[in-house]
């Protein structure tokens, strides 16, 4: 029998090369497996970290509307600063979901908890969106340069 060595057998299996069987080795595995866990949580820690910097960013900013007494002016840019913050951070928890679950973990549990999450989050996005702009995203006018 072949002989193997971390993975990688002396004489490939039938219809697979000895590159194969080295990248589908159970170490290679864990490994990749380790890191991508690392690289969701530090996109996910991002998402939220977004977040809350939009909640101080606009918080601040609708201090200094306040106190120049713009209350009207406070108010809407709070909320549209709020939500646009909000939105980035979705994003970011987003792509970290879908990260996880089609590398990490690719159970047909994951994937069917991902399209629940997903779907709530584009929900919430397009509602935040339309609660800033007023718009759908897809009913944004198209600014165009001169037709010369």
């Amino acid at each position: 029998p072949p002989v193997s060595l971390v993975g990688f057998a002396a004489e490939p299996a039938e219809g697979r090369s000895r590159m194969s069987d080295l990248l589908l080795s159970g170490e290679v595995r864990d490994g990749l497996g380790h890191t991508l866990h690392w690289i969701v949580t530090a996109i996910e820690i991002l998402g939220v970290a977004v977040i809350l910097l939009g909640v101080l960013v606009s918080t601040v900013w609708m201090a200094r509307d306040l106190a120049s007494g713009e209350w009207t002016r406070a108010y809407r840019s709070y909320r549209a600063n709020l939500g646009q913050g909000i939105l980035l951070g979705l994003e970011f928890l987003i792509a970290g979901d879908i990260i996880r679950t089609v590398v990490v973990a690719p159970t047909l549990q994951n994937v069917v908890v991902l399209g629940l999450i997903v779907l709530i989050r584009t929900f919430l996005s397009l509602s935040l969106q339309l609660e800033i702009e007023g718009k759908l995203p897809w009913q944004r006018e198209v600014v165009r340069g001169d037709q010369h």
